[in-house]
């Protein structure tokens, strides 16, 4: 499980801010490490949640609180709430509302889009040719584009392994009721100093409901906090509910790799 403590969806103007994960938490040291030690209850209680997750179609909601620094570096809370629909191999909507704007993502496997409302402005990639997978899509669009989204884990062709990724251990914390439903509390930690705490349903369907990831090494212990809602998996999407239509007035502007980005921005320092 990776999401950057800083950086912004999608900015007004629709540049995104590259995760921060690889550079402050080198990947060297955890390949190093040994099997990761999950307790059993921990790791079927992901097994299934992924099990559950691979479903051909379905819809959730998600509400969320991130940190970003200020121009003066205070660390500040921005929230958002997303409504994502999937529909696997290829096909992906996130309709995205935050103190920052109203953006949406499109992906209906030929390319991804962006779109700004406030703004009337949106950009285009296009799928990988390989592979125009979901999980491929949003691999692509992170690695060469810095575009974060941060439950893209459980997007991914194997939602569990996703987010067992660099972790070292896991255990249960306890049960917890939640408007009625029990729910397995899951704690597990990721070198170096990153606590994931997860609770999912404690039922075969292992359902997400809450998320927090904190950076505890950090200055100020910044932490990501994520409140799943509303899953629907007897949903049938068409082909259109994917395809971005640019509204009268858009504005196509080009999406830059993220080394062109850095390059500019260290060309006008």
């Amino acid at each position: 499980m990776k999401v950057s403590p800083s950086a912004i969806f999608w900015t007004t103007l629709l540049c995104v801010l590259a995760s921060v994960n690889s550079a402050m938490f080198p990947r060297t040291a955890v390949a190093e490490q040994a099997k990761p030690k999950i307790a059993e209850e921990a790791s079927t209680a992901l097994l299934h949640m992924g099990q559950t997750l691979r479903s051909d179609t379905f819809s959730f909601k998600v509400n969320t609180i991130r940190v970003y620094a200020d121009t003066d570096g205070t660390p500040l809370h921005i929230f958002h709430t997303m409504t994502v629909t999937a529909r696997r191999p290829d096909h992906l909507v996130v309709d995205l509302s935050g103190d920052d704007g109203t953006n949406k993502l499109f992906y209906d496997g030929k390319a991804l889009t962006l779109f700004s409302r406030q703004d009337n402005k949106y950009t285009s990639i296009p799928a990988p040719k390989q592979d125009a997978s979901i999980q491929a899509m949003l691999d692509d669009a992170t690695s060469r584009f810095g575009i974060d989204l941060p439950i893209a884990d459980f997007l991914t062709e194997a939602p569990n392994k996703a987010f067992l990724s660099d972790v070292t251990s896991g255990r249960v914390v306890n049960t917890v009721t939640i408007d009625g439903v029990d729910y397995l509390h899951l704690y597990f930690v990721q070198p170096p100093g990153i606590g994931l705490e997860l609770w999912v349903e404690k039922s075969d369907r292992a359902l997400p409901r809450r998320l927090i990831v904190t950076y505890y090494k950090l200055p100020d212990q910044p932490n990501f906090i994520a409140d799943f809602s509303d899953w629907k998996f007897d949903i049938h999407p068409s082909d259109a509910d994917f395809v971005f239509q640019a509204p009268a007035g858009a504005t196509q502007v080009p999406m830059k790799p993220i080394t062109q980005t850095a390059a500019s921005a260290e060309a006008k320092q």
